[in-house]
């Protein structure tokens, strides 16, 4: 069964700093680019970061410099990190993890899900 299970969102205040993770599981994610993408309230999808399985890591203009992504590819299960630093109110959303084969950055692209985290920044 795949399944892919983020944790770690929550309520934080502007400045401050939140890691999410992202446990993937079921098939050989080791072998698959994973990434972030979160949505806010009426807003579309959008990406966040991501990284390939040689490590290779690509994020969005507005979190760059601010976030970090990283991977353990553990026998069988991969995680994924978010280290979110300097958080600003705008960065509210729910954040989810995906994980794909082909790689890229748009929401299309990813083939496999999870449920999200909420992540909320007051000013």
């Amino acid at each position: 069964q795949v399944q892919l299970v983020e944790s770690g969102g929550g309520l934080v205040q502007a400045g401050g700093s939140l890691r999410l993770s992202c446990a993937a599981s079921g098939r050989t994610f080791r072998n698959y680019a994973m990434g972030w993408f979160r949505q806010a309230p009426g807003k579309e999808r959008e990406f966040v970061a991501s990284i390939r399985r040689s490590g290779s890591t690509y994020y969005a203009g507005s979190v760059k410099g601010r976030f970090t992504i990283s991977r353990d590819n553990a026998e069988s299960t991969v995680y994924v990190y978010l280290q979110m630093n300097s958080l600003k109110p705008e960065d509210t959303a729910v954040y989810y993890c995906a994980a794909t084969t082909i790689g890229g950055i748009t929401p299309s692209d990813f083939g496999s899900w999870g449920q999200g985290t909420q992540v909320t920044v007051s000013s």
